[in-house]
């Protein structure tokens, strides 16, 4: 039986039992083939669902996000731990934190990046990754898909013009009206940051606006598809969202 800080290896790979990452590992949708929907950054845990011959199916224990991890990315690069627990932060709280994310996302847009579907490292990081990895930062953790997150924020009501509820560090979601594609972290005056991809006219992060005054191409395609706003006043729980 692998005790605590024992590092993985076949014989271990046990379903039930809970590692944490020694180093960043890309998380796939399916037991085979490259299609990538997500990342895990070193630190990250999770808990083992199901034995392939070349991968795992996992359950990331932050939040609850089910994928495949290569069985040559993780044998020996992660150990055993205790199973997660989350750590509940009240909305007070994280309003305080929110500074950091900010300062977070701005930090990731500095840096050479472009957009990378399924991307939740740095740099090269899709919208909502780019969305978890801030608020993981200052250690409040949200869901991995852009739908997820505007199902666990607390909506607020805004337009493309009318702003004036936002506050920075509210995520403003876009998409069809029948489900949410694309996320972005409000700033201010209705500007946001997010990372999109090239066939917009932008291939990574950077900043937009609600206004209709701002006739960017990349402003225009998400104003158009413009949802409504959220704010994050809890953190996950660690559950799987469906």
């Amino acid at each position: 039986m692998a005790t605590l800080g024992t590092l993985l290896a076949p014989d271990l790979i046990q379903t039930g039992s809970s590692w944490q990452l020694c180093a960043d590992v890309n998380g796939y949708s399916r037991s085979d083939g490259a299609s990538l929907t997500t990342q895990a950054c070193r630190g990250r845990r999770f808990r083992i669902l199901e034995r392939q011959p070349k991968r795992i199916a996992v359950q990331l224990l932050e939040d609850g996000y089910r994928c495949w991890l290569e069985l040559e990315a993780v044998l020996g690069r992660a150990e055993r731990c205790a199973a997660w627990r989350p750590s509940p932060l009240s909305a007070t709280e994280i309003e305080r934190r929110l500074p950091g994310v900010l300062a977070w996302s701005e930090t990731a847009q500095q840096r050479p990046n472009v957009y990378l579907w399924g991307g939740t490292t740095e740099p090269d990081m899709d919208c909502s990754g780019l969305m978890q990895m801030a608020f993981a930062s200052q250690d409040i953790w949200i869901p991995r898909d852009a739908y997820q997150q505007e199902r666990f924020c607390q909506p607020v009501a805004a337009l493309p013009d009318d702003h004036s509820l936002l506050r920075p560090g509210d995520l403003l979601f876009f998409g069809t009206r029948q489900r949410c594609t694309h996320v972005g972290i409000h700033l201010s005056e209705g500007r946001y940051r997010h990372s999109s991809g090239q066939d917009h006219g932008r291939n990574g992060i950077g900043i937009d606006s609600l206004h209709s005054s701002d006739q960017h191409p990349v402003a225009c395609h998400y104003r158009a598809e413009f949802r409504g706003a959220g704010r994050v006043v809890r953190c996950h729980d660690g559950s799987h969202l469906s």
